[in-house]
């Protein structure tokens, strides 16, 4: 019942900046390999938003990137969407 509740919460500007201020400190990993594409994620939630890592390299010799962004409410939407199953959601509808 409750895996069902959190799909079908509705992700506005007002809960998913509740959510980002009730998980303050979430950290989860990712990786991502693809042909000549190797690509590590990291997402932080910190100050009441989320942060986004990249590192990884391309085929190219000068191709290696290690980029940190702030997630417009887009992105934040989508990757709360992602793993909200691993959110604490305690009160927020």
């Amino acid at each position: 019942m409750m895996f069902m509740e959190l799909k079908a919460m509705r992700l506005t500007k007002d809960v998913i900046q509740k959510l980002l201020n009730a998980n303050e400190g979430f950290i989860k990993n990712t990786d991502y390999s693809g042909r000549n594409f190797k690509a590590s994620y990291q997402y932080l939630i910190k100050g009441g938003q989320l942060l986004i890592r990249e590192v990884g390299k391309t085929s190219w010799a000068d191709s290696r990137f290690d980029n940190t962004r702030v997630a417009d409410i887009e992105t934040t939407r989508r990757i709360i969407r992602k793993f909200l199953d691993l959110l604490n959601t305690n009160g927020i509808k």
